[in-house]
């Protein structure tokens, strides 16, 4: 996998929109339960969401998941020729798992005493 750390962490944000802009959240969340799809199937799913939403836009988001490593597609055959396949290559649990070890590195690297501090406060 290439990189499957947030470059970002927005604190206002909840979920999956803390680590990824707001539309690649939302193709993510589609495609951890669909496992496979292609552009077209994201897009339909997306529309009613997005109305102003272009079909280009979702081939191009799914394509930067593929940059990320979120992604990865292949080329199959459809009815109007040759289409990218789209799969997820992580499932949602592993990549919470990095983004929190992710923050948590960052953390440390650059607050060490004052995580340590902020965790020896935290009971179960």
């Amino acid at each position: 996998m290439k990189s499957l750390e947030p470059h970002e962490f927005k604190l206002t944000e909840e979920g999956l929109k803390a680590v990824l802009p707001p539309l690649e959240a939302e193709i993510m969340t589609y495609m951890w339960e669909a496992k496979v799809a292609t552009a077209g199937e994201v897009y339909e799913y997306l529309k009613s969401k997005y109305p102003d939403l272009r079909r280009s836009t979702v081939s191009i988001l799914m394509n930067r998941l593929c940059e990320r490593g979120l992604l990865e597609r292949e080329v199959g055959k459809g009815r109007g020729g040759l289409r990218y396949v789209y799969k997820v290559t992580t499932t949602r649990e592993e990549f919470e798992q990095k983004v929190v070890e992710s923050i948590f590195d960052a953390l440390m690297n650059n607050f060490k005493e004052a995580t340590f501090a902020y965790l020896s406060k935290i009971k179960k």
